[in-house]
């Protein structure tokens, strides 16, 4: 619940995407995965049968574009 509160701070917040330095993506890669495995376990209504969570990945899509980062998706298909 507490990572579904923050969205709507967030969709407030002014970024910049060049203020980002390199070595924080990987926390910030961690906490996206916290913030799926947390809205997986509070929202199983959101899980589609096939595992997969589209509201899930709108959210951590909608984060990314606002923190100025690929989205989680583009680091998915990298790994």
């Amino acid at each position: 619940m507490a990572a579904v509160c923050l969205l709507p701070m967030l969709t407030a917040m002014k970024t910049n995407a060049s203020s980002i330095v390199p070595n924080k993506v990987p926390a910030y890669v961690q906490l996206q995965q916290q913030i799926h495995e947390a809205l997986r376990a509070q929202h199983p209504e959101w899980v589609e049968p096939t595992g997969d969570c589209p509201t899930c990945e709108s959210y951590e899509s909608r984060l990314a574009e606002l923190l100025g980062l690929p989205s989680p998706s583009e680091y998915r298909s990298a790994a």
